[in-house]
């Protein structure tokens, strides 16, 4: 489903700095239904793995696939069908604040053009997944740091992605909020979606026992099945 082939990335400099590596010729797969966890400090290459299979950025060198499409080669269009199969969780949730929940979910199909009813359903169906469907007329405002992240995955999931790439999606939550969105991400893997994770959380890598691809200074150091946190 993913592979990264000897993929470097490196940014240009900006102001009186010079280019920073941000990752350096790494290699991976990822198959269908995997749950992966990428784990590292801040500034490890998280992000940027995560903005590469998303087509935001394309490699320096190597190769990105997503589905056997080599991402280096596609255009803005290729790339925007590439995403529609992508469902993303943020660790600064992403909400509309002037929207509810039930509108911040169903704001992710208006560009479909379902009917009214068939939205309708379709929202209140992974609002249920994620123990939101009471809260449906709630704005973000009213809502505790866990609930907006579960809202931010109700989003991710209603175009029924095949991948969801979650970056950072415990770093503002408390501790039990933190285990209940580890939990959901499992729950969601378990449906078949694959789940890529980034985070730095020795509690939620160890918790989670999933395969563990650990970064540090731009490289893969380690890549463990039921790996744990080890940096």
């Amino acid at each position: 489903m993913i592979d990264f082939k000897n993929v470097s990335k490196e940014y240009p400099p900006s102001i009186a700095k010079e280019s920073k590596v941000a990752i350096h010729d790494i290699n991976f797969s990822v198959n269908p239904g995997e749950f992966v966890i990428l784990c590292g400090r801040s500034g490890a290459g998280k992000t940027t793995i995560l903005k590469l299979i998303s087509c935001e950025e394309k490699p320096t060198t190597g190769d990105v696939f997503f589905n056997e499409i080599n991402t280096r080669d596609v255009n803005k269009s290729e790339a925007y069908k590439i995403r529609q199969k992508i469902g993303f969780v943020f660790q600064d949730f992403k909400l509309l604040g002037y929207k509810t929940v039930y509108e911040n979910v169903a704001y992710a199909l208006e560009a479909f053009n379902f009917n009214s009813k068939l939205v309708r359903d379709e929202v209140m169906q992974v609002l249920e997944l994620v123990g939101l469907e009471g809260k449906a007329d709630r704005l973000p405002k009213e809502l505790s740091g866990g609930e907006k992240q579960r809202t931010s995955i109700a989003r991710a999931l209603i175009h029924r992605p095949e991948i969801i790439l979650a970056d950072e999606p415990t770093g503002n939550l408390d501790p039990y909020h933190s285990r209940d969105i580890a939990k959901m991400l499992l729950k969601i893997n378990d449906t078949g979606s694959t789940v890529i994770l980034s985070t730095h959380s020795k509690d939620i890598v160890n918790s989670l026992k999933r395969r563990v691809i650990t970064l540090e200074d731009g490289r893969i150091i380690r890549d463990e099945e039921e790996g744990v946190f080890s940096l």
